[in-house]
């Protein structure tokens, strides 16, 4: 019976059973796109990642259990993570090659990660506030668009905590998720993202969210680097930078699991 070997990491954090888990999948070549589908629902994480080498290089690609996506932060960092400490990649900085995503690196500094990622561009959005606040419980200051998500600004990081998400509505807004965001108590921003469209309730970290978040809370605090927490259950922690037009966006990992799946 044909095998393959997976790894389970939680990224953004130093510690165990915190930060966001994501599945990694070494593979020399592709599997059907029907079977790393079946793959990604069978772990039930966020995300599965699905790496393939290219040359030194290697190809990425993320799926939720029910969609593949374009951009997944957490997933990624974990993958760096395999590949650096468990399948003793020998450069400091590995480069991961995605459809559409473009060309994304990571480079391992002082014991963290750091994703090289393209900045979202934020634009007005065609929802309300008021909209968003009866799907939240909390009417936002602000609402944009980026390129896949909603992005909501509320008053405080206590407003932010208190949420009271009406994810059946959150499903119902289009795109693949809704990121709300505010001013930290303790760090420069917090968030939290829901997800349901794609089978996500509430992602625990999400990276690529903080390529839209790090240039927002740029512009509004007048600083490039800031660290940021995710205020999820598992909650998160990352270190952020707007460098031009890219997000650099770093953090810690941990192994979890090492295992075997039947393939057949």
């Amino acid at each position: 019976m044909p095998k393959q070997k997976i790894y389970q990491v939680d990224a953004f954090t130093d510690q165990l059973y915190a930060g966001n888990p994501a599945a990694v999948c070494p593979l020399d070549e592709w599997l059907p796109d029907e079977l790393m589908q079946h793959i990604a629902n069978e772990n039930n994480l966020a995300e599965t990642a699905f790496i393939v080498p290219n040359g030194e290089d290697y190809f990425i690609r993320w799926f939720t259990p029910t969609d593949e996506i374009d951009l997944c932060g957490h997933a990624t960092l974990a993958s760096a993570y395999v590949l650096f400490e468990e399948l003793k990649y020998n450069h400091t900085t590995i480069r991961f090659h995605s459809v559409n995503s473009g060309l994304l690196t990571v480079t391992k500094t002082d014991g963290k990660l750091f994703l090289d990622f393209p900045m979202d561009e934020l634009g007005p959005a065609l929802e309300s506030p008021e909209m968003i606040g009866y799907k939240i419980g909390v009417e936002p200051v602000e609402v944009l668009r980026g390129k896949t998500d909603l992005v909501a600004v509320v008053k405080s990081e206590t407003a932010l905590r208190n949420l009271q998400p009406d994810i059946t509505g959150i499903s119902k807004l289009g795109g693949r998720g809704l990121i709300v965001t505010a001013k930290g108590d303790n760090v420069d921003f917090v968030s939290r993202f829901f997800a349901p469209q794609v089978g996500v309730n509430e992602d625990p970290v999400t990276g690529s969210a903080h390529t839209s978040l790090t240039p927002l809370w740029a512009e509004k605090l007048g600083k490039t680097t800031m660290t940021a927490q995710q205020l999820s259950p598992r909650g998160g922690q990352l270190w952020c930078e707007l460098r031009g037009d890219r997000c650099i966006i770093g953090g810690y990992a941990r192994l979890y699991l090492v295992g075997e799946i039947n393939l057949s």
